[in-house]
């Protein structure tokens, strides 16, 4: 399994092995509330670790505060070389919506409560989910990180669902660690829905490898497999594989400042995702994908 830094140029650079794991699904429905069969989540977290998992992706506002509270249960005392990424600037209402959450009173609010739900006095990684134009500008938002970083509260601070102004507008702020966009083989660019824009990681990840900055793919399974097309399933069955895990393997082989954190909810479906990072892609291979 391949490696890939994070902040490398800082004092403290993270590396992690180039398959992580994404909590999200590991939630009841409309990813809200305990899972469905938690004995399983339990295992699925032990069993990444188990398999050479070091980067943990969650957020206090899955479920809400369930897939912190499922990852400490699981695996606290945490081994040395696991980094669990969190989120903030979101929260959600009663009704399931998802709403701002990015005052920097919300902000602090936040991390202090995932300091407490992950059981941690450092967070080594946060990104700060864009929500929309909302009224608190982004410079507002990010000196508020960057406050809790000078404090000891955040290690590194990362950007979630950002377009390339929103990033290079951040560069010039302070040390953007990492970004958090959607992105998968058949969904690379921004999607408008009724909360709001979920931007993709093809306008960003040119600014990515330019900075050294590892993009970390969400919703790459869930928006990319439904439109993938003939190319991807022909190359899978090439491969003897899933076209779940072909879409893992292009996104490992599009560049190597890519970090997937595919997501599942069931022990099986995780160890096949594994699987992808065995599966060697040819340059005429990719070509022909595209």
């Amino acid at each position: 399994m391949s490696t890939i830094t994070i902040a490398q140029n800082s004092a403290q650079p993270l590396t992690v092995n180039r398959l992580g794991y994404g909590t999200m699904r590991l939630t009841g429905p409309e990813i809200w509330g305990e899972p469905a069969d938690r004995p399983q989540a339990l295992a699925i977290l032990r069993k990444a670790v188990e398999s050479g998992v070091n980067f943990l992706d969650t957020a206090d506002y899955y479920g809400e505060d369930v897939t912190n509270r499922l990852i400490a249960e699981a695996l606290h005392p945490y081994p040395a070389d696991l980094v669990i990424c969190t989120k903030v600037g979101a929260t959600r209402k009663p009704d399931k919506s998802w709403v701002a959450f990015n005052t920097p009173e919300n902000l602090r609010t936040s991390i202090d409560n995932n300091l407490r739900t992950l059981r941690r006095e450092q967070i080594q990684l946060v990104h700060l989910r864009l929500m929309g134009h909302g009224a608190v500008p982004l410079d507002e938002q990010l000196g508020a990180m960057f406050e809790m970083q000078k404090e000891g509260k955040i290690l590194h601070v990362g950007l979630s669902n950002v377009n390339r102004e929103e990033l290079e507008a951040g560069l010039k702020l302070g040390e953007i660690a990492t970004v958090e966009n959607m992105y998968g083989y058949a969904q690379r660019t921004s999607l408008s829905a009724p909360y709001g824009e979920t931007r993709g990681g093809e306008e960003v990840l040119p600014l990515c490898e330019q900075h050294g900055i590892p993009l970390i793919p969400f919703f790459s399974l869930v928006h990319g497999l439904p439109n993938a097309g003939n190319k991807l399933a022909e190359i899978a069955r090439k491969h003897h594989a899933t076209e779940a895990q072909l879409n893992i393997a292009w996104l490992l082989h599009k560049s190597p400042w890519i970090l997937p954190i595919p997501g599942t909810s069931s022990l099986a479906h995780f160890e096949e995702n594994m699987k992808a990072a065995d599966i060697k892609l040819s340059a005429e291979d990719m070509a022909y994908l595209g």
